[in-house]
């Protein structure tokens, strides 16, 4: 009998732990990605962000569509949460024109995992002593990541990334209230375009209009498939995560995305990446084991 419970509650640890990791890799995607289109100059950021919310909202409607399941009507804090996406993308776009894809993954997860742990401690969230022993683990190995040795960013990149990180924040704690992720992530990407068109045309005023095909392509795949799809595996997934686990578990990303850089676009990679990495996964499975202990008390 002990078994049969154990493997089932065991189900819905697995599906969390499916969804969560599928939607880290594809937050160190989209780093990737951006850095590869900004970069190397295949378009401008007000055209990334464009081409990339619009079509991160076309695949998840079509989506949503083929599915063919009754949808509930869009909630109020929807408007709130697609205007902090915005938000979010654009500091993301013209931030990656700046900054190398390591330094930039390192300043959103880490303005994230702020964001996150801080609000957590103020609405009261109890912490077991694994999740705080957890917590200090993975910052100490961020902290490897980032000093010394990291080239400082300038302080405007650092800026744009830092807020495209705390707006991130607050969209994931919205998103732990979602009751349909892929719902609710598409009406959010649907409610994006009046922000988009604003961005339009202040990018066409502004003459900074610059669009190949291979910045297309880069921006779909970000928009479509990193951004749409992983978003809504996100949401799905933060219904089975305490909203300390969330943002433990983001600074796994900088890791995915300084091995993803690497691997693109040969940038370095040292001994430091290793520790590092170590330290923040081995604290991120401390602080599960941290709310598991919790869950059982």
């Amino acid at each position: 009998m002990e078994i049969v419970v154990i493997l089932e509650r065991s189900a819905p640890f697995w599906k969390t732990l499916f969804y969560t990791a599928f939607a880290l890799v594809a937050f160190a995607a989209n780093s990737v990605l951006g850095r590869i289109a900004l970069g190397t100059h295949s378009l401008d950021p007000s055209s990334f962000t464009i081409v990339r919310l619009l079509s991160g909202c076309a695949v998840l409607l079509l989506i949503l569509k083929l599915s063919n399941t009754k949808n509930p009507e869009a909630k109020q804090t929807s408007r709130i949460a697609a205007f902090i996406l915005f938000v979010y993308a654009v500091t993301f776009s013209y931030a990656y024109i700046i900054l190398d894809t390591g330094t930039g993954a390192l300043i959103l997860f880490g303005s994230v995992q702020l964001a996150v742990v801080f609000t957590s401690l103020f609405s009261g969230e109890r912490l077991h002593y694994l999740e705080w022993l957890g917590l200090f683990c993975a910052l100490a190995g961020f902290s490897v990541l980032v000093l010394p040795g990291v080239t400082a960013p300038s302080p405007v990149g650092f800026f744009l990334m830092a807020t495209s990180g705390i707006v991130w924040g607050a969209y994931t704690l919205i998103g732990r209230k979602s009751q349909n992720p892929l719902f609710d992530t598409a009406i959010n990407f649907s409610r994006t375009i009046p922000f988009v068109l604003v961005l339009a045309l202040f990018a066409w005023i502004q003459g900074e209009v610059h669009l190949s095909q291979k910045g297309f392509l880069l921006a779909f795949s970000s928009g479509g498939i990193t951004s749409g799809m992983g978003y809504a595996l996100w949401y799905r997934a933060l219904s089975g995560l305490s909203a300390m686990q969330a943002g433990v578990v983001q600074l796994a990303v900088p890791v995915i995305a300084a091995l993803g850089g690497f691997v693109f676009m040969s940038e370095g990679i040292s001994l430091r990446l290793w520790v590092s990495a170590s330290m923040i996964l081995g604290g991120i499975m401390v602080v599960f084991m941290g709310r598991g202990r919790i869950a059982l008390s």
